[in-house]
């Protein structure tokens, strides 16, 4: 299996005429600001886009992104294990952005917008942290074993570079991409 290409923002920037740019974070995320011009293909809706993408990747150069770059990367593996060559982004929409480059920002024009995952992940795992302090407290002792549960998964989370609880929180609604809204980006990969 060959290693992803990784184009800093500089280069994606300007080479990003020439490049077909996927974004697999969730709907919400990317409607809050995600590079002009990319296709949003959810990391789990992947397998249902390959051929697609595979297509794609004989026509040009497909340049996987996501926040930070965690979720690209793996999209990249993954298309890898399907023999199609991808470059990801380093340090995903964030550096580019930090960079001063522009995302394009479709929210007001989306109501379906949502806080990052990363947001997302912290507001559950604080809140999870705190009902097992609270009920550990004033209910049972074991409730505490909650806060330990979710101190672990972030451990685990750290040191593989994984995330469970985000894969959970892509599944809600407001994370899930409309049927309709993916065809319709598989239709604009396909150049339809």
């Amino acid at each position: 299996m060959t290693t992803p290409t990784t184009l800093d923002p500089r280069q994606a920037s300007a080479r990003l005429h020439e490049l077909t740019v996927i974004d697999v974070r969730t709907p919400g995320e990317y409607a809050g600001g995600h590079l002009p011009g990319a296709l949003n293909i959810p990391l789990d809706q992947l397998d249902r886009a390959l051929p697609d993408i595979r297509r794609a990747a004989e026509r040009g150069e497909v340049l996987v992104v996501c926040a930070s770059g965690a979720r690209s990367e793996n999209a990249c593996r993954t298309l890898a294990r399907n023999g199609i060559h991808t470059a990801t982004l380093a340090g995903g929409t964030g550096a580019w952005a930090a960079q001063g480059h522009d995302l394009d920002h479709p929210a007001a024009r989306d109501t379906r917008a949502t806080w990052a995952m990363e947001r997302q992940v912290r507001l559950t795992a604080g809140s999870v942290v705190l009902l097992g302090l609270a009920l550990g407290e004033f209910v049972h002792p074991a409730f505490r074993l909650l806060s330990a549960g979710i101190a672990g998964g972030l451990v685990f989370s750290a040191v593989t570079n994984t995330c469970g609880m985000a894969a959970m929180l892509a599944k809600l609604p407001h994370n899930r991409p409309r049927k309709g809204d993916l065809d319709a980006t598989l239709a604009r990969l396909r150049g339809n």
